[in-house]
């Protein structure tokens, strides 16, 4: 039977335009190849947002190794600024050109064309899965989430997870990402009272003691790293009055920062910490605080092991190259995997994703299929 090829599938899912959490028709098409190759397809909606779950062989088999990716992408931007179509799924010059085509539906082709052509060949004593969301790039509420919610339910379940997302840098095959820091973001209201600019004494000025928290979070060194993690760092990303008239003391300002934090920490220290931080700054000023404190994933590793070792060897038997094991890096949906089963992500080099003229080298996305498939047939070889 001839083989599915990534690239066309690639195309055609940059063509729906699948912007979160719209499902432009990408898990229809999803649903339709993989039905065609014997798997069990179920749509586990949830809030709004489309998603998918795909299994060849038994439910519950003792052996199951799971892949995971989105097809929701990010807003095209400026479309006056693209020099193509950005939903047209243009393959010209070597590569695939379309929002999405990099983070990360050439990702999702590669591994449906690997795990479609595996069974297909060679059927293997246990079960393929498949979970393909529409909220990666949005709230991550009612995606990933939902389809792990879902398979507790029904009693599903991997044994491994590879999550397709870019994670190489530079060259196909030299980083796999075995674990990703924290993310906290945390918005600050500070009060005082409104007045007269000319009457200072009269008012309680709220930005000093803003700033002065501010500066105490910023200078703050929260860690020098651990051992498979960078240092925690807390950046400021807005700081907001709203004051137009320069000669009135506001009665509040408002910032949010980010911290993206390592193993040192939780997210409930974190948070601990900010307030602490905020009551000894109101206690000097005498400016009231208020933090909303909201956290998006804690800081997990899967330790180099048994699933590392595997996706190496595939890297460097297909591509020549000895993988990084790294941290670093925002988020994704492994941070939710993390706690079902061991999840490393492993894809493309992602230097285009998220931008104008975002693309796919096609070179890259055929080799990304052809590791996958060693990765398969290495696991399944095991059992």
């Amino acid at each position: 039977m001839e083989e599915l090829d990534p690239v066309a599938l690639t195309a055609a899912l940059v063509r729906c335009a699948s912007v979160t959490p719209a499902e432009g028709g990408a898990l229809e098409l999803l649903a339709g190849v993989l039905s065609d190759a014997g798997f069990a397809c179920v749509r586990v909606d949830r809030g709004g947002v489309a998603n998918l779950f795909a299994r060849w062989g038994p439910k519950g088999a003792a052996r199951s190794f799971g892949f995971n990716g989105h097809t929701d992408v990010v807003p095209v931007g400026d479309a006056g600024a693209w020099t193509v179509d950005p939903f047209g799924g243009v393959i010209e010059g070597g590569r695939v050109w379309g929002r999405g085509a990099c983070d990360m539906k050439s990702g999702v082709a590669a591994f449906v064309a690997a795990a479609v052509d595996f069974v297909r060949a060679t059927p293997p004593e246990g079960a393929v899965i498949v979970t393909i969301t529409g909220d990666e790039e949005g709230p991550a509420t009612d995606g990933t989430v939902a389809l792990l919610d879902w398979m507790a339910a029904q009693g599903e379940r991997m044994e491994a997870c590879i999550v397709g997302e870019p994670t190489c840098p530079e060259r196909l095959g030299d980083m796999i990402k075995i674990g990703r820091r924290g993310s906290l973001t945390a918005s600050v209201t500070a009060t005082g009272r409104q007045g007269h600019a000319a009457y200072p004494h009269r008012a309680l000025n709220p930005l000093p003691g803003l700033v002065a928290l501010l500066d105490r979070l910023a200078r703050a060194e929260l860690d020098a790293g651990s051992d498979a993690f960078d240092p925690s760092t807390l950046a400021l990303t807005t700081v907001d009055v709203g004051n137009p008239a320069s000669n009135v003391i506001p009665a509040r300002g408002r910032a949010v920062f980010n911290i993206r934090f390592n193993d040192h920490h939780t997210a409930a220290g974190l948070e601990r910490w900010l307030r602490d931080e905020a009551a000894a700054v109101a206690a000097d000023t005498g400016v009231t605080f208020d933090l909303d404190v909201s956290t998006s994933g804690e800081a997990f590793l899967t330790p180099p092991g048994p699933l590392s070792t595997l996706v190496a060897s595939a890297v460097t038997a297909q591509t020549g190259v000895t993988p990084v094991l790294s941290t670093t890096g925002g988020t994704s949906d492994a941070r939710f995997i993390r706690r079902h089963c061991p999840v490393v992500e492993f894809g493309l080099v992602g230097n285009s994703m998220h931008q104008v003229d975002e693309y796919a080298e096609i070179d890259q996305i055929l080799t990304l299929k052809a590791i996958y498939g060693r990765i398969l047939r290495g696991y399944f070889a095991d059992a």
